[in-house]
């Protein structure tokens, strides 16, 4: 993000990126809380993927028509809406929370509120940054965003970690209260309406998206590897427990490939500059694949700790640099609903690839499902071969801060 004389404004800066890890952390928070308030109702276990898709389903189609909000009317005023309702959804939790309907509604409603804070933090960080560092923007974006998940579920430990079911009733009054102070930081940020955003609709600007060179392929690439993060982070446990590791051991395991992500997402700018965008792209996809499918087999602990670290440095890079490809091939006016189009097939990629591949690996085990989400990537390698290797030329950005 810069000035208008090129310098960066490193205040904007900070006060998105501490939107960002906010949201997150409001976000991580809240939906493992929503799980233990559920199991404090004596709510059945079968519904708690109920209450898990009520987070994502009413959020995935609202997704583009939030983009052409962005696009239309300027990022800050889509990230206040994100705010006003992540802090509705919040009280929701705090007066509705104790039935399973208020329960679904209150994560719809945190679904939506999430949905508009990251499409306007992503739009702002596309249509903001200057020729070249797109990579560096988005590869600390979404470190702070990592952060955020990080740091969210400190909260739980805070209010009962040492107990079966959390305090769920201070955590939802204290997360209120966090996702209230995303009002200032909303309004600190600039955020403008786009001159060349269209006013036909969404239908024929998807359409405009989606024949761009390569998009598809940038979209394919960036849900298989969320999925393949997702799935790491669901069949680690099953695979330790089949091992006979610890549960402390397995939970210091996902610690460290999260910071190995952290790691990689920080010094994206310099990776990009050294290896090369698309190269970066397609060996950081390849080495998640070997990674993945390194881990089924017997090894020391030593060993294994040194696989899942190479395999977090790997899964950190792809995100921001779909991202950055995404937000680099849109035109002027389109950038915020093109943010949204890529969050929409994450978020579908999320549903349906972790369910396949637990189709394909069924009685196979942990094991059988980490190979199986290796040879997706393996796939997913060949086709991160065929983006074009940048993204739109250099070329001067809306309205740098």
């Amino acid at each position: 993000m810069r000035r208008p004389g090129g310098a960066p404004n490193r205040r904007l800066l900070a006060v998105l990126l501490a939107h960002s890890v906010l949201t997150q952390a409001v976000t991580f928070v809240l939906r493992p809380t929503t799980s233990y308030r559920a199991l404090e109702l004596g709510i059945s276990v079968a519904w708690l993927g109920a209450l898990s898709a009520s987070f994502a389903v009413v959020a995935l189609v609202l997704a583009v028509p939030t983009g052409h909000l962005a696009d239309r009317w300027g990022e800050r005023v889509v990230m206040l809406a994100g705010s006003v309702i992540l802090t509705a959804a919040g009280l929701a939790f705090v007066f509705l929370g104790t039935s399973l309907g208020g329960l679904l509604f209150a994560n719809a409603l945190l679904g939506v509120g999430h949905l508009g804070s990251v499409v306007g933090q992503q739009s702002l960080v596309a249509n903001t940054t200057g020729p070249g560092r797109l990579d560096t923007a988005f590869g600390h974006y979404t470190f702070a965003a990592s952060l955020g998940q990080t740091l969210g579920p400190g909260l739980i430990v805070l209010f009962g970690g040492d107990h079966p079911i959390p305090n769920t009733s201070r955590i939802f009054v204290s997360t209120t209260v966090l996702a209230a102070a995303l009002f200032p930081c909303s309004l600190m940020l600039s955020g403008r309406p786009h001159p060349h955003a269209g006013t036909d609709g969404n239908a024929g600007t998807v359409a405009t998206l989606l024949r761009l060179p390569g998009l598809l392929r940038a979209l394919v690439t960036s849900c298989v590897v969320l999925a393949a993060v997702d799935i790491t982070l669901a069949y680690l446990p099953a695979l330790g427990a089949d091992r006979g590791l610890a549960a402390g051991v397995i939970g210091l395991l996902l610690a460290l490939r999260a910071a190995a992500s952290m790691t990689s997402r920080l010094f994206l700018g310099r990776l990009s500059r050294f290896a090369g965008r698309h190269r970066l792209l397609v060996g950081s996809v390849f080495a998640s694949a070997v990674g993945l499918a390194l881990l089924p087999l017997p090894m020391p602990l030593w060993l294994l700790a040194v696989v899942i670290t190479v395999v977090g440095l790997a899964l950190g890079v792809g995100q921001p640099l779909t991202m950055s490809w995404v937000a680099g091939s849109a035109p002027p006016g389109l950038r915020g609903r093109a943010m949204a189009l890529r969050l929409t097939g994450n978020r579908l990629g999320q549903v349906v690839i972790p369910f396949s591949v637990g189709l394909v690996a069924a009685g196979l085990g942990a094991g059988g499902v980490l190979l199986a989400t290796a040879a997706t990537l393996g796939l997913t390698t060949t086709i991160a071969r065929r983006l074009p290797p940048e993204g739109r030329p250099p070329q001067a950005a809306d309205g740098e801060l």
